[in-house]
This record gives structure tokens, sequence and C-alpha cells, in this order.
């Protein structure tokens, strides 16, 4: 079902998304020391504890990932490694991801996937797609899956995301490449028994779930822009950024985004008194500069308001910025259940 989604010809389901693309560099790169060529803002570099050195015994040579998350192709060109010298590593890999999660869910369209697999060919190299939120990419561009993975060699989509799965994620390519892969994930540690159970749920989502993301980027938008004309000194939101299921919000004046979660997602003795309701947002600290609020089948649209009252009543009631950029005031606390 997902091979056929992505125009491969054979596909395996992971324990995760983070498992599963470890398992893709191992099996594209054949020998230990190789090099894997990726964006310095992308998941497999930032977000799966180097994985891939630790367990692989890959190095990663990470290019300037762009606002709109593409990574340059004269940044990836100047990255390459000449196999005939014996004092560097081999370079044996691209990696993309798409949607990109620390630049805010943006898209990379088809055109740019065709340029970067034409560069990957001509280089004799593999390409693989990290493609944890693709099928958010695909909605957005109102294209076929296919048409954003054909240029790719391998891909990682994740169904415990957005499409709703309780776990899961599939990485499909070639026959060979998912031979290869098998054995690797083995090892791993994802070999599961009875996974029928786990890949039925995914099953469904595909089926259903799917059909309705552009539900989650019109809520997000919607977000979004109530929230962007907002004039503070918390935060602020960049709309040209804002194309699938993620908001990010950059917080200004050295503001710490751990501490406006945590603001946020408290309830406080005079809300409801102040707002009707006792509401918490739950947004999560991305980046030491930014918090990444993201949509799914679970928000229902009426939460869209909700939480943008919740967010302006807490940065003009709870909200003020020290010398040091850290949380003066603060009313609420925290018990075994939450926050009361």
């Amino acid at each position: 079902m997902v091979a056929e989604l992505f125009g491969k010809e054979d596909a395996l389901f992971f324990p995760s998304g983070t498992m599963a693309n470890i398992c893709a560099t191992m099996t594209h790169c054949k020998q230990r020391g190789d090099e894997i060529l990726c964006g310095d803002m992308c998941h497999i570099f930032l977000n799966e504890q180097g994985g891939a050195s630790s367990l692989g015994g890959l190095s990663i040579n990470p290019a300037p990932t762009q606002d709109d998350g593409r990574i340059l192709i004269s940044d990836f060109e100047r990255r390459l490694r000449p196999h005939e010298n014996v004092c560097t590593p081999r370079t044996a890999l691209l990696c993309l991801e798409n949607t990109h999660n620390f630049m805010g869910g943006v898209v990379l369209n088809c055109d740019y996937m065709k340029q970067i697999g034409n560069f990957a060919k001509v280089n004799r190299l593999p390409l693989h797609l990290d493609g944890a939120r693709i099928l958010n990419a695909s909605t957005y561009l109102h294209c076929a899956p296919s048409e954003l993975t054909k240029n790719a060699d391998s891909v990682m989509m994740c169904i415990s995301k957005g499409l709703g799965a309780p776990i899961g994620s599939l990485l499909a390519g070639t026959k060979d490449f998912c031979k290869g892969a098998r054995r690797i994930r083995k090892v791993l540690g994802g070999g599961l028994r009875q996974v029928g159970i786990a890949a039925a749920a995914g099953i469904v989502a595909l089926n259903t779930t799917y059909k309705g993301l552009y539900k989650d980027h019109e809520k997000n938008y919607a977000f979004a822009q109530k929230l962007a004309p907002f004039d503070n000194d918390i935060f602020s939101i960049d709309l040209t950024k804002v194309q699938t299921n993620m908001t990010i919000l950059h917080m200004k004046n050295g503001y710490n985004p751990v501490q406006f979660c945590e603001l946020v997602d408290t309830i406080y003795h005079d809300e409801v008194y102040e707002l009707g309701e006792e509401i918490q947002v739950r947004m999560f600290p991305i980046t030491r500069t930014s918090v990444r609020a993201t949509f799914h089948l679970d928000v229902a649209a009426e939460d869209v308001d909700a939480a943008v009252k919740k967010i302006k009543y807490v940065v003009e009631n709870h909200c003020r910025v020290s010398a040091e950029g850290t949380v003066t005031e603060r009313k609420g606390k925290r018990n075994e259940n939450g926050y009361i």
C-alpha cells in the first residue's frame, strides 16, 4: 500500500521514524566512515542522537538550510568528496526532509525535488527523503505523493503524527534496498512480532485521516492569522512560512521558549473570570529561540479560538521580560494531574 503510494517496489514497517532513518542511512552507506550530506536543520542531523554516527559509523556533513527549507545545490556540491582522496571520507548519501520540521513545516516542491534528484544521479549518490510528514506536503501542493518521492531512492513516512495512528513509520524503496534494510532493522530492534495490529491502524489512517489533512492546515493557518497581527514583546509569527500544520512562534527579547510553553499550559486563578473557561495550550519549545504549535486531527476547529484567547491572555497578564529574558511573574501551580 505504502510502496504503491510512493511509486516504490517495497516498504517496511518500523516502530519509529528515527529508527527508519538510521536504517536507511546504514543501508545506503556501504562502509563505516562514509559521509552523509544533509541540511544543518534537518531531523537526521539534529534530533536522532547522532544515530547514523554512533550506530552506523557514518559521518554527517551539514549544509546551510535556507528559510524555505531548501539546501542550495551549490552548498551540496562544494561538500562532495573526491573518492580517490584517501585522506577524506567518501560522500555516500544525500538526505532531504519534506515537510521540514525545524523550519516550521515548510514544503519542498516538486521542481526542487527533481533538481536534487538529478544532482544526486549525476554524482552517483542515493537520495533518502525523510518524509515524516510527506503527506502534508503533497496535500499542500495538491499533488500525488509519488510526484514528490519519485526522484528519491528511499523515503520514510510516519503514520503516528498527523495521520493519527498510535505507532509506526514506513520505509520504502527498491526490493534490494528493503532486503538490506530488513536485516539492519533486525539488529536495531525493529523486527517486531505481531506487528499487523499496529499496521492495521496505519491502514485506517491512510484510508481516512489522510483525506482530512487539509483541515489541519486550515486550522493552523487560522491560528497563525489570528495571532500574527497581535502586537507584543514576547513573540512574532512569519505568515509566509505557515504552509502546512505547524506555526513557529519566534521568541523576542531573549524570552525563554520553555517558560513560555509552561505559562500557556498553566491554569490561572482568575482565568475563568477573565476568559470564561479554563484553557491549557500545549506547544513545544522546538529550539532555544522558538516555539512550535502543531495541529492534528484531535484539535477541533473551535480549539483554535480558545488557544488564541489563552495565548493573548498569558502575554498580556502573565509575561514580563526581564533583562535576562526570563519570566518574572507567574500565577498557578502544578499538581500530579496538571496545572491548577
